[in-house]
Parts: C-alpha cells; sequence; structure tokens
C-alpha cells in the first residue's frame, strides 16, 4: 500500500511535530477513532519527554486523518496533542 501526504498534510505535521516515521506508525498500528464523512482516523500515543514551544512534555498524541483510494493511502491531516496519556 502506498502512502500519500497531501500539501496540507506536509505542511500541518511540520508545524505541529510528526515525522513520517511516526504517521507511519500510527497507520500500520495505531486505534482507529472517529472521523468525519468517509474519512477514516488512527491515532497514538509515543513517549516525547522533550520540549516543545517552551515546555516539557511527557507524551504526544498523534492522530492522522485519511481516506483509502484503491492502493493507496492518502493522508489529508495530521494533529498532534501534547501532555500526558496514562
Amino acid at each position: 500500500m502506498n502512502i500519500k501526504f497531501t500539501k496540507h498534510a506536509k505542511e500541518r505535521a511540520i508545524q505541529r511535530g510528526a515525522t513520517k516515521q511516526e504517521i507511519e506508525n500510527v497507520l500500520l498500528a495505531g486505534i482507529e477513532s472517529l472521523a468525519k464523512g468517509n474519512k477514516k482516523s488512527k491515532d497514538m500515543v509515543f513517549e516525547y519527554n522533550r520540549e516543545w514551544l517552551g515546555k516539557i512534555y511527557p507524551q504526544k498524541k498523534i492522530k492522522v486523518i485519511y481516506v483509502k483510494e484503491r492502493n493507496d493511502i492518502i493522508i489529508i491531516t495530521v494533529k498532534v496533542f501534547y501532555g500526558e496519556w496514562r
């Protein structure tokens, strides 16, 4: 299966601090969650323990919104939340 990023998804991933490898991990092993319309969504919590925008966070949660088209996964957007989910 090919993973393709929209321009918007690439921009948001960089802006919000998600790497390509993290996004691929979410798609492979993430937990399905609700999405609007015909879109799909998966999210996953990663250990982080680093600084983001001047504050140290123990974890970050990455949510990937995507659609499936034939043999492709098209990533629509990437959301990143910093905090703790234990």
